[in-house]
């Protein structure tokens, strides 16, 4: 999901959701390496069933790596694949099944992002072209400056590979499927721990994202009456929705494994003396470097990049404390309160939606919106989301309390900027001083100085005679002489001139000066800066710098044989400095903000209300879709967002009437995506006949693919966290100029343009292969789709094919003989068709019957903590304070009137009285305040201290109840699931039955600016804001 920040946000909010990755290390003997044993128990300590693997984390960063030489073809490619891929499985362990899952042809509302995403791609390329050109053309005029002939023969310059190819319907693609199917068939044959395992491969033929298309597997199973609910799910990749849609399945056993890519910041220093690592300085005892290798090449390598487990049981044990709202007025129920978390992570970024321009990860944008949520909950009467659809009345009053902070948000961030700008101008200053002082002090203590400056900086040190050594004939001082004098001499002999009075330092020179006839120097008189005189004194590297380039001058100038006139030099441009950014012409900070980011973002008339309110339902649209798509399936293969910007969360005022539905629609073919999100550069990877569709100027559909293409930081610093403003592809313009070139295709270029089938693979070892060959390959074979027996296949369901590409026992051919990989005279593996199981239950947030809760991971203290943290969190912008007003008031973000924070709502637009039409429900009858509790306080003990860190609490507080007993950490009993009321029984107890309310971030931020930031409607609606608290 594009949240770049999300999971170093979760891991250090929720730092016990992280542990790392306990792996085996292959071991070399007599210079052979012994493969890993993985039928052995897994040294993490527990066993895995299921490992899914999103296979394109694995292809990129193997295809072209970082902080290492690219592979030189795709043979190369494809072995560094298997080797990542065998190293997470040996990691893993897994003892049922193996998904491989890659990325196939994306919904529409994906490819928008794949558009930007690879337009980008190419123009990097075409840079790093650009800078391989010109860098052989100064290389080859030097050769012929230093030789004085032109280079005769024309080098080649190996252009950058295009990372644009790993995308449905390309060759490369194709080569990747086979070249997965035979590694997984040849580890069925030669590996024992594998002969038990089920292997899935969903290949880019397959339409889906790999990790959609894994959760749909997921789903699928957990649909089946023999599913085990307690089956342990692993999931690879680097995207942060994995996170997400581990949370999704409501499955509690399930992590997410993936690189530590924070590893290089805690990576040990080596020791600044020997350089090597596992000491400091002080603890060095200079002892020879052992060689890692015979030649000390091991050392050099790479090192691997460590993994790291995340836990989504624990991340729920969190979040369990966090979402329970106390005294709540209906029954609490964890798993539909983690979809409304899910739901309200999407605000802040995810590849279908750009976020709204108020929330921000990085600036604990999440926590804003769980504040709201909590204050609110009572009043909604439920939940934000059920079972994959959104709750648009309550998503409603959400928007409706982000609203009242919006103008406090964009004003602390600018305070922010302001801030982190004077730091930097500040350090830069220190630095450059810093960096002076350090100069100055090397210029004293140079040898060069030493030789020609003197006391102040004018009058040279003493010269020393050279000693003759001869025998017998040095003196006491002579032998007495050491190396350190020697060196030092022009320091000692300024400090000895320092410590003498200046009556002695005169009478010295002038005694010198009658004893050096030949010194012609005139001495400096008494407070005479003599220093000025002469010029600032030059490092060596800095003069030898000058003669190289003076030289270089002379011969340019000279002439080279073969040239009429030297080339010109070229100057050097200036770097641009750090703070020199696109300039912020919308200013959130300032009154207006919102008429000049509709004029300027959208190029609407301020005044257009309407507008503003139309992009608002089109986002709301977007929630729904994204939100279906996470924990349902895809609810329509053509929708997308038509904007590149999101509206603001004061423009959301209608949309708890919309009725929202989706059409399924026609998913589209490989190299339709593929001419939807690919750059006429990347063309090669496209049929011939297509060609002209992006290059010539003629074409129907040209303007789908501009070289140029501008870019908006929208407020942003970095350009890759710019906008990028291409075109939407109009789909039907686009499948009409393809369709009149599909009859010129051949048969193999209509075979990769056409939709494919998972396959299942398993060695002849498995439970299963009796029962599927006797199936298909006996002589009375059975039905042509063949529902597999979950009692023979390990709990796997699912429906079964036979495939006309397997022969039995055939021949296993391999592609990478060249590189080590043999093939196998008699395949014992097995491979069929495999179709997941379709099903009309929708799925549904809860837990099934049968599951063992996991071990709880937090203790008491983890828990008052997370308590503490969640009352007090998310309230820096003037957040809606939680008990009373001032410090202790519930803000009531539906009323009977107008929001009068979003001062640009149109004045005729009226939310309603509560419960009817429009505004916000009632509060459940029979529901009451809480009761006053012990020492007066109505939601338990008084805030901690303010002198004590927040984790600290005085001991008479009371104890923690509901978190004791094993199984019962989500408000339930062993046997129970969130049906009925037995997660709140009228007392307190479970999560969240404390309500500690340390900190002040009730009435700060946005005080007294109600709206009059947004536009010229300001002046009409009142007052606002948290002034009145």
């Amino acid at each position: 999901m594009g949240v770049p920040a999300l999971f170093r946000w979760l891991s250090n909010k929720y730092p016990k959701i992280v542990s790392p990755v306990i792996e085996e290390q292959a071991q070399v003997v007599d210079g052979e390496e012994i493969p890993i044993d993985i039928t052995r128990p897994n040294p993490n300590g527990e066993e895995q069933d299921n490992l899914y693997l999103d296979m394109n984390g694995i292809v990129h960063p193997c295809t072209h790596p970082e902080g290492k030489p690219p592979p030189a073809d795709e043979q190369e490619m494809m072995m560094e694949i298997y080797k990542y891929t065998d190293r997470v499985v040996n990691m893993v362990r897994p003892r049922k099944l193996l998904m491989i899952a890659i990325d196939g042809v994306a919904p529409r509302a994906k490819m928008n992002q794949q558009r930007a995403r690879r337009f980008r791609s190419a123009q990097e390329a075409k840079e790093n072209d650009q800078k391989k050109e010109e860098l052989h053309k100064m290389l080859a005029q030097q050769h012929a400056t230093k030789t004085g002939e032109q280079l005769v023969r024309e080098e080649v310059v190996q252009k950058t590979w295009d990372s644009n190819v790993i995308t449905p319907g390309t060759p490369f693609m194709d080569i990747l499927a086979a070249s997965l199917r035979y590694w997984i068939a040849y580890k069925l044959n030669t590996d024992p721990g594998w002969e038990n395992l089920k292997i899935i491969i969903s290949d880019a033929t397959v339409p889906g994202e790999g990790e959609h298309k894994i959760m749909n597997f997921v789903r699928s199973q957990r649909a089946s009456p023999n599913h085990d609910p307690n089956t342990r799910h692993v999931i690879y990749g680097l995207d942060a929705d994995l996170i997400m849609l581990g949370l999704g399945t409501h499955e509690p056993y399930f992590r997410v494994l993936r690189e530590d890519v924070f590893a290089q910041d805690s990576r040990p220093r080596g020791c600044r003396l020997c350089g090597q690592t596992g000491h400091k300085a002080e603890e060095c005892l200079g002892r020879p470097k052992e060689k890692s290798g015979e030649f000390d090449e091991k050392q050099h390598a790479a090192p691997l990049k460590p993994f790291i487990w995340l836990h989504v049981a624990v991340l729920r044990e969190y979040l369990a404390v966090e979402l329970r709202v106390p005294q709540q007025p209906f029954p609490f129920d964890l798993e539909r309160a983690l979809d409304d978390w899910v739901f309200m992570c999407f605000f802040v970024g995810n590849d279908f939606l750009p976020h709204l321009p108020s929330l921000d990860i990085r600036e604990n944008g999440i926590d804003t919106l769980i504040a709201i949520w909590r204050d609110n909950l009572p009043a909604m009467g439920s939940y934000l989301t059920k079972d994959g659809s959104v709750e648009l009345k309550n998503a409603q009053i959400i928007l409706q309390g982000l609203a009242k902070q919006e103008d406090a948000i964009f004003a602390r961030r600018r305070q922010a900027d302001e801030r982190k700008q004077a730091n930097e101008k500040r350090r830069k200053e220190q630095d450059a001083a810093r960096n002076e002082e350090r100069a100055q002090k090397r210029r004293r203590s140079s040898p060069q100085r030493d030789l020609t400056a003197g006391s102040g900086g004018g009058e040279p040190a003493p010269p020393m005679e050279l000693i003759t050594p001869g025998r017998g004939h040095l003196n006491k001082e002579t032998r007495e002489l050491t190396h350190s004098m020697v060196i030092n001499r022009g320091a000692v002999y300024r400090a000895n001139m320092e410590n003498k009075s200046a009556a002695a330092v005169l009478k010295s020179k002038l005694m010198k000066g009658n004893q050096d006839a030949g010194d012609s120097e005139t001495p400096a008189t008494d407070g005479e800066d003599v220093s000025s005189e002469l010029p600032e004194q030059t490092s060596p590297g800095v003069l030898g710098k000058r003669k190289a380039d003076v030289a270089e001058q002379e011969v340019t100038e000279a002439g080279t044989p073969g040239r009429d006139s030297p080339l010109p030099v070229p100057p050097v441009p200036e770097k641009p400095k750090q703070d020199e950014t696109q300039e912020d012409t919308v200013k959130l900070w300032e009154p207006g903000y919102a008429d000049r980011y509709y004029e300027q973002k959208f190029g609407v008339d301020p005044k257009d209300l309407e507008f503003r309110h139309q992009v608002a339902r089109e986002y709301a649209i977007g929630l729904c879709w994204v939100l279906r798509y996470y924990f349902q399936g895809c609810p329509s293969w053509t929708w997308y967002y038509p904007r590149h910007y999101a509206p603001f969360a004061a423009d959301f005022v209608d949309i708890a009437d919309m009725d929202v539905q989706f059409e399924k629609g026609t998913i589209f073919k490989p190299f339709e995506q593929l001419m939807g999100v690919l750059p006429a550069s990347s063309n090669h990877a496209l049929p011939k006949v297509f060609h002209p569709l992006m290059e010539n100027p003629d074409s129907e559909i040209i303007d789908f693919y501009p070289e140029d293409f501008p870019l908006d930081l929208n407020g942003k610093k970095f350009a890759w966290q710019g906008v990028i403003l291409l075109p939407f592809i109009d789909e039907t313009r686009l499948l009409n100029a393809m369709a009149k070139v599909y009859p010129l295709l051949t048969e193999d270029e209509k075979s990769r343009n056409s939709h494919g089938q998972e396959v299942l693979l398993l060695s002849d070892r498995n439970p299963l292969y009796q029962d599927l060959v006797a199936n298909f390959y006996s002589k009375k074979p059975g039905p042509a789709q063949y529902p597999l027996k979950e009692d023979v296949s390990g709990g796997l369901a699912g429906i079964v094919e036979r495939s006309d590409t397997y022969i039995p026992h055939s021949s296993l051919v391999s592609p990478l003989e060249a590189h080590g990989m043999p093939g196998v005279d008699d395949d014992r593996s097995l491979t069929v068709l495999y179709t997941i199981p379709k099903t009309s239950h929708v799925h549904k947030s809860m837990l099934l019957r049968g599951v063992k809760l996991p071990t709880p991971m937090l203790d008491s203290n983890d828990i008052r903590a997370t308590q503490t943290r969640s009352q007090n969190s998310g309230r820096s912008f003037g957040g809606a304070p939680f008990q009373g007003r001032g410090r202790g008031g519930r803000m009531n973000y539906s009323s009977d009137r107008p929001n009068p924070f979003a001062a640009h709502l149109d004045p005729k637009f009226n939310s309603g009285p509560q419960g009817g039409p429009g505004g916000a429900p009632m509060v459940p009858p029979g529901w009451v305040p809480p009761g006053q509790g012990y020492g007066g306080y109505a939601r338990g003990p008084p805030p901690p201290p303010r002198g004590g860190m927040s984790h600290q609490y005085p001991p008479q507080y009371p104890p923690q109840h509901g978190y004791q007993q094993p199984g019962d950490y989500y408000g339930q009993q062993n046997n129970q699931y969130n049906q009925g009321g037995q997660y709140n029984n009228g007392h307190q107890s479970g999560y969240g039955q404390q309500d500690y309310r340390g900190g002040r971030g009730g009435n700060r931020g946005g005080r007294g600016r109600g709206g009059q930031n947004r536009d010229h409607y300001s002046h009409n609606q009142g007052g606002g804001g948290y002034n009145r608290y």
